[in-house]
C-alpha cells in the first residue's frame, strides 16, 4: 500500500487527529484489569493466569513493533494502521469465542497474540511520520498521539465495566463484551486509517524548524550497536516495569489496600481508579513529553525515575492508611509511565536523528516486551506467594514495591550514562542517507 502523500495545503494538524483514532483504540489494553476478577471467577484462574493476555499482548507489542519498524517506514503509515485495525480487531473477536466456549487458551491466543501484533503496529504506526510534520516540537507531536493510548482505558474501563454490569460477568457476558469491543474498535480505527498522510519530500519545512536530515544521522542498524541505544533500552524497561506493575492490577490493587478499612472499595470505585491511572497516564504523555522540550530529554527522565522511586517507597510506608495518598502517588507514577514512552521517540530523535527513527523506535520497543512480562509476573507472582503465606492488605504488595524502587534506581543510573553518539556511527549526509535505504531496500527484495 503506498502511503498517501499530502496535497498542497494539507494542514499538519490533520495528522495528530488520525494517530489518536488508533492509540485511544489500542489503548483499550490498559483496561484489562478490568478484565480479571470477571475471568477469575467464570474460568476459575489465578491472577497469575488472567495476567497472561496482558502480558503476552505486551510481549507481542515490542515484538511486532521491532519486526515491523523497518516494514512501517517503507510501507507507511496507513499501510500500519490497517495491519493494526485488522489484527486488533480479530484478538477480540478471537477472545470473544474463547470466552464463549470456554477455552482460556484462545482468549490469551486472541487478545494477547493476535491483538498483540495489532498493539504493536499500531503504536509505531504514526509516530515517525508526526517527527516529520513536527521536527520543530517532536515531543509534543509525540505526546498528542501517544496520549491516545494512554487514555485508551479512560473509555474503555467504564465502557467495559457496563457491559460486564449489563451483560453479566459470566463466560456469555464476557463474550459479548469482547464482540462489541472489536467490532467498536474497527469502525473507530478506520478513521485514522482514511485520515492520515505523509509529508511532500520536496516540501520546505516551517521556518526556524530543522530540515528532516538536518544534523546527527543514524541508521537503524549502526544505532542497535550502540551503547546510548541499551541505556535507553533499560531506562525504558525500568520505567515500565514499574508503572505497568500497578496498572495491570490497579482494580484488585486498590481493593486489597482498604478491604479492611472501614471505608472498603467497591467493584465501582475500583474500575474508577483505573480510569483515573488512564487519565492520568495521559495527561503524563501530552503534558510531560511537551515539558521534555523545554528542559530536556535526560532531565525529565530524571524525573520520571528519582521522584518514581519515592512515590512507590510513601505507598509501600502509608498506602494503607489514606486513599488519597494512595492514590495521588498512584496517579504521579502514572504520569510518568506514560510521560516516559511519549517523550522516548524525542529522545531517539535527539540521539540519532530523524532518519529510520520509526525502524529505532520499534527496536527499542522490546523493552516494553521485558517490562510487560517483567511488571505484572513481580506483581501477581508475590501477591499471590504471600496470600498463600497468609497475608493480606497491603501486606500482599510490600516486597514487590521494594522491588519496584531498586529497578527505578537502576534506570536512574542508566539514564545518567548517556551520551551523544560517537561520529563513527553518523550517516555522512543526507545524500548518502537515501542511496544507503535505497541499498537496503535493494538487499530485501
Amino acid at each position: 500500500m503506498r502511503p498517501p502523500v499530502a496535497p498542497t495545503g494539507w494542514s499538519r494538524w490533520l495528522v495528530p487527529p488520525a494517530a489518536l483514532s488508533v492509540h485511544l483504540s489500542i489503548g483499550q489494553a490498559y483496561a484489562w484489569s478490568v478484565f480479571k476478577p470477571p475471568l477469575e471467577s467464570a474460568m476459575h484462574l489465578s491472577g497469575t493466569e488472567s495476567a497472561l493476555p496482558f502480558q503476552l499482548g505486551i510481549v507481542m507489542l515490542g515484538l511486532s513493533a521491532a519486526f515491523g519498524g523497518t516494514l512501517v517506514e517503507r510501507n507507511g503509515p496507513r499501510w500500519a494502521m490497517t495491519v493494526a485495525l485488522v489484527c486488533f480487531s480479530s484478538g477480540f473477536l478471537i477472545s470473544a469465542l474463547g470466552a464463549a466456549t470456554g477455552q482460556f487458551w484462545l482468549i490469551v491466543f486472541g487478545y494477547g497474540f493476535v491483538g498483540g501484533i495489532g498493539l504493536g503496529i499500531g503504536y509505531i504506526s504514526p509516530v515517525s511520520t508526526l517527527i516529520k510534520w513536527f521536527p520543530d516540537r517532536p515531543g509534543m507531536a509525540t505526546g498528542i498521539a501517544i496520549m491516545g493510548f494512554g487514555g485508551g482505558a479512560l473509555i474503555a474501563s467504564p465502557w467495559s465495566a457496563q457491559m460486564l454490569e449489563s451483560f453479566g460477568a459470566d463466560s456469555k457476558g464476557i463474550a459479548l463484551a469482547f464482540l462489541v469491543h472489536g467490532l467498536a474498535y474497527a469502525v473507530f480505527m478506520s478513521l485514522g486509517v482514511l485520515l492520515v498522510r505523509v509529508p511532500r519530500t520536496e516540501a520546505a519545512p516551517r521556518p526556524g524548524a530543522p530540515a528532516p536530515l538536518e544534523g546527527v544521522q543514524v541508521s537503524a542498524r549502526s544505532a542497535v550497536r550502540t551503547p546510548q541505544f541499551w541505556c535507553l533500552w533499560l531506562v525504558l524497561c525500568m520505567n515500565v516495569t514499574a508503572g505497568i506493575g500497578i496498572l495491570e492490577k490497579a482494580a484488585p490493587m486498590i481493593t486489597d489496600f482498604f478491604k479492611d478499612s472501614g471505608t472498603p472499595v467497591s467493584v465501582s470505585a475500583a474500575a474508577g481508579f483505573v480510569a483515573l491511572l488512564s487519565a492520568a497516564n495521559m495527561a503524563g504523555r501530552i503534558g510531560w513529553s511537551s515539558a521534555s522540550d523545554l528542559v530536556g530529554r535526560k532531565n525529565v527522565y530524571r524525573l520520571y525515575l528519582g521522584v518514581g522511586a519515592v512515590m512507590y517507597l510513601l505507598i509501600a510506608r502509608f498506602g494503607d492508611s489514606s486513599k488519597p495518598l494512595f492514590i495521588g502517588c498512584a496517579l504521579v507514577i502514572l504520569s510518568f509511565y506514560g510521560g516516559g514512552f511519549a517523550t522516548v521517540p524525542a529522545y531517539l530523535k535527539d540521539l540519532f536523528g530523524t532518519y529510520q527513527v520509526g525502524a529505532i523506535h520499534g527496536r527499542l520497543l522490546t523493552a516494553w516486551s521485558t517490562a510487560g512480562v517483567l511488571g505484572p509476573l513481580i506483581v501477581n507472582r508475590v501477591a499471590d506467594s504471600q496470600e498463600e503465606a497468609g497475608k493480606h492488605g497491603q501486606d500482599l504488595y510490600g516486597l514487590s514495591f521494594t522491588i519496584m524502587i531498586g529497578l527505578l534506581v537502576v534506570g536512574f543510573v542508566a539514564n545518567e550514562l548517556i551520551r551523544p553518539v560517537h561520529a563513527r556511527h553518523h550517516i555522512p549526509a543526507p545524500r548518502e542517507a537515501t542511496d544507503d535505504a535505497a541499498a537496503e531496500r535493494r538487499q530485501s527484495a
